[in-house]
């Protein structure tokens, strides 16, 4: 090998490691309100485990030859050790990690239309049917392995982060679940990952709406888009065009929200791009 050569090859590793399309099995570990907790399993040659924070199943991925459990933290945890239950062809153990305390900031917002902020009865009917829609697809466990190798969905500019206390017109809503992008209405919205389409429609807060399913409940939601462009149990790849940005919902302006869930939780989507 030339010189010349060998620099080049040394070249394209070097792109190759820091490249957005390197493989990154495994989501950033933060193990806090909102984050994640990785914990080692053992070792991948044996049969995979089934892991369970209470009822609710967890995602086991396989990496560097060994079993991981993923398990997404609800923002309402409090600081302390939270257990999860192990079961293996011998039987079933508990595990511990231990969840450390976080600190979110808050973010006031202005809407013209009050009744985003004081839904009427019959709007109040509406959300708590697609609260319960939502949550059963937030619930979805399928046996997929997962891809957590997420690029971003959106080139807008990040403009709001995950968990912030919100203040709509002066009132306290929920902290914010995703991360928003702001961009022009019409941007394309594209899969992060590979997956299926599990739901799509329009709903009071979240305007138009797509959830895809990675596999294992890991799920991810795309929201407040200005279009459409695929349809419930299409197989998606990464980089395919899901919709376009809009302003439809709850929102002060054109942007996208996006929802990153494991094991029903909503987590913070930066966990899974830390590594880019």
């Amino acid at each position: 090998m030339t010189q010349i050569s060998f620099i080049k090859k040394l070249i394209c590793i070097a792109f190759t490691l820091s490249s957005p399309l390197a493989p990154a099995a495994l989501p950033e570990q933060h193990p806090v309100p909102g984050g994640i907790a990785v914990i080692d399993l053992g070792d991948s040659e044996q049969p995979a485990p089934r892991a369970f924070l209470g009822k609710q199943r967890l995602a086991v991925v396989a990496e560097g030859g060994r079993w991981h459990v993923l398990v997404g933290i609800p923002l309402d945890t409090p600081p302390g050790t939270q257990a999860i239950r192990v079961e293996t062809g011998s039987g079933a153990a508990q595990r511990e990690f231990t969840v450390v305390p976080w600190t979110y900031g808050e973010q006031r917002l202005r809407l013209r239309n009050r009744r985003q902020v004081e839904p009427t009865p019959e709007d109040l009917r509406r959300i708590e049917r697609e609260q319960a829609h939502t949550a059963a697809i937030k619930a979805t466990f399928s046996t997929t392995a997962p891809d957590s190798d997420f690029a971003r969905p959106s080139q807008g500019r990040l403009s709001s982060r995950f968990g912030l206390r919100r203040f709509f017109n002066g009132q306290e809503r929920l902290p914010h679940s995703g991360l928003d992008f702001a961009a022009p209405a019409g941007s394309p919205v594209l899969a992060p990952a590979a997956g299926s389409v599990v739901d799509s429609g329009n709903y009071f807060f979240n305007g138009n709406t797509i959830f895809l399913d990675h596999g294992q409940g890991l799920i991810s939601a795309y929201m407040h888009l200005s279009r459409i462009d695929v349809v419930v149990g299409q197989r998606v790849e990464r980089g395919q065009r899901l919709g376009a940005v809009g302003a439809s919902g709850r929102a002060t302006g054109p942007h996208l929200h996006w929802t990153v869930i494991l094991n029903a939780t909503p987590v913070d989507p930066l966990l899974f791009l830390e590594r880019r």
